[in-house]
């Protein structure tokens, strides 16, 4: 039996990966992992926001299947997922950090706080870190180290001004070794470093979503002088000319007042634009950096040769793309969402870049076929051919994938 690792960057926009040629962002220890395993270039979302998108990759079914289509809209207790199937393989999936499932409101007393938040964890998985579903264990954490709470994480940071430099510059208070991000993984460090028989582990991580505020030295990473241009109309009336709904979009959505930012709104100027970009793009290297230190611990303990890695996000950000932040809203920096999977058993794929169309739903099958049983009817994810002499996926091997049917 293989190990399992599923790891999602919550908000990850497809092309934000030096593998890919991305001009200023680096993330060298994915890159070293689209080395080592396959790269989808043009891997979809299904939806968005969080909860509907996360809902279709745990379950492999469309939005119009699962009906789960708004966060906190709840998911049918009928539906299987990922960590269920997995449980028959004899696995006890584990989650550390979210899913952001509602979960299904009737055999529950109307008592019960799980019908008041979107922030459950859906039925499968063993959550390791009670309260990662939020900040809350992260936060406790921090009041364990002496931070004070909540103005050492919640207060907008201090020293905004450096020239040239937006709002979104200065510094979180806390330090890099104490975000949440490294919080986080080390969890999952803990994890894998006491578990001997295979394991399943969902990594589920917040950054680089918002808020855009990242911690020395990630921080002052990248200068905005340098990210790349906006794509859109010259304007933001321009843009809103196009379409009625872009118009509706660009003024009464609510991503554009206050999404990200500690003061209850962005700037609109370019120089404050560029800097939440060079912001972001400080995150991903945060997370990237203690992905590896994950990713070197399985090697030390002799596990990673026998580890299926995922790597993939629930969704992108348009980050002022077409004059739009966050990610409701139609276009590809919304939908265009990274994968990597390196797979044990499979040297004759490592390295590849696929660019045959890839979906969300794809993920669960690919992840059932490859640990060896069959994705139950109701996916609605491609079930892949195993090529004779490994136990991976036809698509892995070959650049021009099939025809998205079942077989």
């Amino acid at each position: 039996m293989y190990n399992v690792l599923l790891i999602t960057a919550d908000q990850w926009r497809a092309e934000c990966l030096s593998a890919l040629g991305h001009p200023t962002v680096k993330t060298p220890n994915l890159d070293a992992l689209a080395r080592d395993g396959v790269t989808f270039k043009q891997h979809f979302t299904q939806c968005v926001p969080c909860g509907p998108s996360r809902t279709s990759l745990l379950t492999g079914m469309y939005m119009m299947n699962h009906r789960s289509v708004r966060n906190g809209t709840p998911l049918d207790a009928r539906f299987t997922s990922l960590a269920l199937e997995m449980r028959k393989l004899g696995y006890d999936p584990a989650l550390i950090g979210y899913t952001d499932t509602s979960l299904d409101p009737r055999g529950r007393p109307p008592s019960d706080p799980l019908l008041h938040t979107y922030a459950g964890t859906m039925p499968g998985f063993t959550q390791l870190v009670p309260g990662s579903e939020g900040d809350r264990a992260w936060v406790a954490h921090l009041r364990d180290k002496g931070y004070v709470i909540p103005g050492d994480v919640y207060d907008p940071p201090e020293g905004r001004s450096k020239e040239g430099w937006g709002p979104t510059f200065a510094p979180a208070r806390y330090k890099a070794a104490d975000s949440d991000t490294a919080f986080t993984v080390e969890q999952a460090m803990r994890y894998v470093s006491h578990t001997e028989k295979p394991w399943f582990l969902h990594l589920s991580l917040l950054r680089p979503h918002p808020p855009f505020i990242a911690p020395e030295p990630y921080n002052s990473m990248y200068d905005p002088a340098t990210v790349p241009d906006f794509r859109g109309r010259a304007s933001r009336a321009e843009e809103a000319s196009l379409h009625p709904y872009i118009n509706y979009m660009l003024t009464d959505l609510r991503d554009q007042k206050s999404d990200g930012h500690p003061e209850g709104g962005h700037p609109m100027d370019e120089r404050a634009r560029r800097q939440l970009r060079a912001t972001y793009y400080g995150l991903i290297t945060e997370v990237d950096h203690h992905l590896g230190r994950l990713f070197d611990l399985l090697r030390q303990r002799g596990v990673y040769e026998n580890t299926l890695i995922v790597f993939t996000t629930d969704h992108g950000e348009m980050l002022w793309d077409h004059w739009l932040l966050g990610k409701e809203y139609f276009f590809d920096q919304s939908f265009h969402i990274p994968m990597i999977v390196r797979a044990p058993d499979a040297s004759a794929s490592r390295g590849r870049m696929v660019d045959a169309f890839s979906e969300s739903i794809d993920v669960m099958p690919t992840i059932l076929e490859a640990c060896g049983i069959r994705a139950p009817e109701a996916v609605d994810g491609i079930k892949q051919k195993p090529i004779e002499g490994t136990s991976f996926l036809y698509t892995f091997n070959n650049p021009k994938a099939p025809e998205r049917h079942k077989t």
